[in-house]
């Protein structure tokens, strides 16, 4: 047996323990439910986001779009010009309405 051999499984569990799960599909297989922006919330928005496909994800609340890239089609979270999440739960709830920075100042506090 060469040492390929030995290593494949090992590396194929690494592998596929590095991937998250993806989130949850909703009634046409795909994750969250898809809704429609207002003017408001999008002029609220960052630049380069694509506003064709956004999907709310009951698992935080929070906005998520579809981004296509060279490899793979994914979802991504919507965010605002300051890089703050879009949200429609309280901001009392995890990380809603901060930046990733933030979040993690505040979990080391």
């Amino acid at each position: 047996m060469n040492a390929f051999s030995k290593a494949a499984p090992l590396l194929i569990l690494a592998l596929t323990a590095a991937c998250e799960a993806p989130p949850e599909p909703g009634a046409d297989g795909l994750p969250g439910v898809p809704v429609e922006m207002s003017e408001d919330l999008i002029a609220q928005l960052a630049p380069g986001q694509n506003l064709e496909n956004v999907r709310l994800l009951p698992e935080d609340g929070c906005y998520w779009y579809q981004w296509a890239g060279p490899v793979e089609t994914t979802y991504l979270p919507l965010r605002t010009r300051e890089g703050r999440l879009i949200c429609v739960r309280s901001p009392e709830q995890a990380n809603i309405g901060m930046t990733d920075a933030e979040a993690a100042a505040q979990g080391s506090t």
